[in-house]
């Protein structure tokens, strides 16, 4: 059995074309540790939030869990607290490159991905605009290159998932590699993570 460890519905949809899976969300802090490097940061998030959530379920299941973050030259750029925070973050990525981390933890495997992408110069009235979709409230960096904030991405170098909140490749394959049952083709050729638990 496969127990996804978190509420997100992009993680939920991005994963239900291959995999059958139960819903179990982990409640911990998520608060970064002072001086916290961001890609060590969503490591030791998905780590956690995996032993939470595997703390309570049976022997035989594998946890899946995992947890995103906006790299702005080594500042971690989280869920905006409200509409002038989301404001703020979207006026520190205008015109310029970030990293978008995922932390990825399956069985004893735990690895993170990175994507750079680099946003348009974002005008006043942009970002009013977009405050006004609700769409930044609940994301990374206060936007989502899936929905609305798509428009905002001049370029991308990296898997597209990945900043979506999953990087498919990587989580498949660990998947496999954990025993579970992948429905269509599973990358044989994406190394182990990066990093073992």
């Amino acid at each position: 059995m496969l127990v996804l460890a978190s509420a997100s519905p992009r993680r939920r949809a991005l994963l239900e074309p291959f995999c059958s899976f139960d819903i179990r969300p982990a409640d911990l802090d998520e608060d970064p540790h002072p001086g916290e490097d961001p890609r060590r940061y969503v490591e030791r998030l998905a780590i956690e939030k995996a032993a939470t959530v595997a703390a309570g379920t049976g022997a035989g299941a594998v946890v899946l869990a995992a947890d995103t973050t906006v790299d702005l030259d080594g500042a971690i750029l989280a869920k905006p607290l409200d509409g002038p925070d989301a404001a703020r973050m979207l006026q520190l990525l205008s015109g310029r490159p970030h990293l978008v981390h995922t932390g990825v933890a399956v069985g004893d495997e735990a690895f993170v991905v990175s994507t750079e992408v680099v946003f348009v110069e974002l005008s006043a009235a942009m970002i009013e605009w977009y405050l006004a979709t609700g769409e930044p409230l609940d994301k990374a960096g206060a936007y989502a290159i899936q929905g609305a904030g798509g428009a905002f991405v001049a370029s991308i170098n990296g898997s597209f998932s990945n900043v979506v909140g999953l990087p498919l490749a990587e989580t498949l394959a660990a998947l496999a590699r954990a025993g579970v049952a992948v429905r269509g083709a599973v990358p044989s050729d994406v190394p182990p993570g990066m990093g073992r638990r």
